[in-house]
């Protein structure tokens, strides 16, 4: 890949993440302190991009992958959710805020699976570039946490307004992207196609239905931290609540390097429950480091990310990979995508707003008794997985992941 290619490509994924990653952290300590929203329509608030997630693939799909060229579309979604962005970010009351940010997250979401389809496209070996070039929408999520942190914005506005910035930076930078023609230009598509159905084939497996309700299952606690982490370290007075959530980030990137190396020596099944036993641990961390803010149980916590993400949804999207035929792959990759980024979170983002309200006295969360739910979620998850999982799929290859995801989504935030 020519180096002119691979900066064009590396600019747009730096773009890509930091629109997302420079609002998206700090937004529950906004609307939790300063507009004063209660619990629930906190998660209602991140539930969009949930509820995006489960609509952007119909989109991506019968649109924009059939009719128009993918660096077009994505500049114009990207001029139209910058300018939402900023309206969104002139919003004070729930109705307003939740249902311009909806119709925001209904432009964004789409951009994730185009963006990577533009760089697939003109890619020799995506297999080997990609990663190179995926890692630059880390290091963008990377720069504009520690920048609202440092500048301390996390309870303004002005994060919502960085974002939509950014985002009309990215719109007009795509009209000078490679030209990327539609790849489903003449094609019939079918829901069943955009939704990954052909995958529900492989769930005849027993394991494989265990991993699927297991992935479903765990996104619900996991929502506790990505939409109320920034909210509970700015409670506590934690120094640069955004840069320090950053160091999640840096976890991420590094712990990547290393699980092709786990998956070898320990299998799909031993990585996936470390995977999980990482968010048990981060949730018991915070709740013990809460009551007096006890800031090594807090850091360990939020360094705790890479293995949290890494081991269970990274190790997940080999896992399918290696269980899936070639013919159906990409629909195996995007049902479970719809699972967790969307049926998953959507669930997660809702009860954990509705848990933050039942434990909370005059509109301040009691922080500790709040992590020791999504702790115990996840622990039941945890054992179940352990007791009725068994795989017998060979151990990968040394290898990267084929699309490895933020640190926010449910990479899903990545």
């Amino acid at each position: 890949m020519a180096l002119t290619l691979r900066l064009k490509l590396s600019i747009m994924m730096f773009l890509q993440f930091a629109i997302w990653g420079v609002w998206y952290v700090t937004m529950t300590t906004y609307l939790g302190r300063t507009l004063e929203f209660p619990g629930t329509y906190v998660g209602y608030a991140y539930g969009t991009t949930a509820v995006a997630a489960i609509v952007s693939p119909f989109f991506v799909g019968m649109v924009a992958d059939r009719f128009f060229p993918t660096q077009k579309i994505l500049g114009v979604l990207h001029l139209a959710g910058g300018l939402l962005l900023y309206v969104v970010s002139l919003m004070t009351t729930p109705a307003g805020f939740l249902g311009i940010l909806l119709l925001y997250a209904l432009c964004y979401m789409p951009t994730l699976a185009l963006a990577n389809a533009l760089c697939f496209h003109h890619m020799s070996a995506p297999e080997r570039q990609f990663p190179g070039v995926r890692v630059l929408g880390t290091i963008g999520w990377i720069v504009v946490g520690v920048l609202v942190g440092w500048l301390a914005l996390e309870a303004t506005a002005l994060p919502l307004q960085l974002g939509a910035a950014l985002s009309m930076v990215m719109g007009v930078y795509c009209f000078f992207l490679p030209h990327t023609p539609p790849r489903g230009k003449g094609k019939k598509v079918t829901a069943r196609d955009v939704l990954g159905l052909d995958a529900l084939a492989l769930m005849k497996e027993r394991s494989f239905l265990i991993f699927i309700i297991s992935s479903l299952l765990i996104c619900i606690p996991l929502q506790f931290y990505y939409a109320f982490a920034n909210r509970f370290l700015y409670d506590l007075e934690v120094w640069r609540p955004a840069t320090l959530m950053t160091f999640g980030q840096v976890s991420e990137i590094l712990f990547m390097l290393v699980l092709p190396f786990f998956l070898i020596k320990l299998g799909i099944k031993r990585v996936l429950l470390i995977g999980m036993l990482a968010w048990v641990v981060r949730y018991a961390l915070f709740s013990i480091g809460a009551p007096d803010a006890v800031f090594l149980a807090l850091f360990v916590g939020i360094l705790l990310h890479g293995v949290c993400y890494d081991f269970f949804f990274v190790a997940g999207q080999i896992y399918v990979n290696k269980k899936a035929n070639p013919e159906i792959r990409a629909a195996a990759q995007g049902f479970i995508a719809f699972i967790t980024l969307g049926v998953g979170s959507l669930f997660g983002t809702v009860f954990s707003g509705w848990v933050v309200d039942h434990y909370s006295i005059e509109g301040m969360p009691e922080w500790t008794m709040i992590w020791l739910i999504p702790a115990a979620m996840a622990f039941v998850v945890l054992i179940g997985f352990a007791l009725l999982f068994r795989d017998t799929t060979p151990p990968p290859a040394a290898e990267l992941p084929p699309e490895p995801g933020p640190a926010h989504t449910p990479k899903p935030a990545g």
